[in-house]
């Protein structure tokens, strides 16, 4: 008679501990809520970003009243922007390379420091060569809409605009503001930041069109305007 109250104790003492195991581990989210979260995230790091980037630059105008940092400052001001109200994708890539790619290519400009060296050109020429990449990143994005984005994703296909010459206009307005902002403060950091940047945001771009060319439209798209960033170039 007692053997069965042993059996029977030990059978409870399994599914008891069976449970509290399943218990303690915790439930696991489904992508979509991963996705949400991981986006969340990357908002939220861009955000703290910028501020770095914005108390830096401030101070730089305050003692200098030096206007190629805040062309910098309103570029990437763009891009806080425009990724909050930006659509949702249809298609997204995110692999580790996508998501280093874009995390470099956002980080550099987001790092740099003002200098008080002495500058490359005066701040009127740096400043009107910083003014033309801000325009040239400004008509890119009005073009793109609420089809911006990060992380390389099909948000809907643009050809109108700027996109009508190159397929990534405003990756030349960024480059063009990184040269003057680093010929308006020359320092080994600055330079060795945006050269990364830019070497991924290149890389980026290929990345990107990976993902858009399985959408027949931007293969269309791609017979009909040829260069990527630079027309003879690349």
């Amino acid at each position: 008679m007692r053997q069965p109250a042993v059996a029977h104790a030990s059978r409870e003492a399994v599914d008891l501990g069976t449970g509290l195991a399943t218990e303690s581990l915790p439930p696991k989210l489904p992508r979509a809520a991963r996705a949400d979260l991981a986006d969340r995230a990357a908002r939220f790091l861009l955000v703290g970003l910028f501020t770095f980037l914005a108390v830096n630059i401030g101070r730089d105008f305050l003692q200098t009243a030096r206007l190629t940092g805040l062309l910098l400052l309103a570029s990437e001001a763009l891009v806080v922007v425009f990724t909050a109200f930006r659509r949702a994708p249809m298609i997204v890539d995110r692999s580790l390379r996508a998501r280093l790619l874009t995390g470099l290519s956002i980080a550099g400009p987001m790092l740099v420091r003002p200098t008080l060296l002495p500058a490359f050109a005066p701040d009127a020429i740096t400043a009107s060569v910083s003014a033309c990449g801000l325009s040239i990143v400004i008509g890119g994005k009005l073009s793109l809409g609420r089809s911006f984005g990060l992380i390389p994703a099909n948000r809907g296909i643009v050809c109108s605009g700027l996109y009508r010459f190159v397929r990534h206009p405003i990756y030349i307005g960024y480059v063009v503001t990184h040269l003057a902002f680093v010929a308006a403060n020359p320092s080994v950091w600055n330079l060795a930041l945006l050269a990364v940047a830019d070497v991924a945001l290149m890389a980026r771009a290929i990345c990107e069109e990976a993902t858009l060319a399985r959408d027949p439209e931007y293969q269309a798209y791609q017979t009909r305007v040829r260069w990527r960033v630079v027309p003879g170039v690349f």
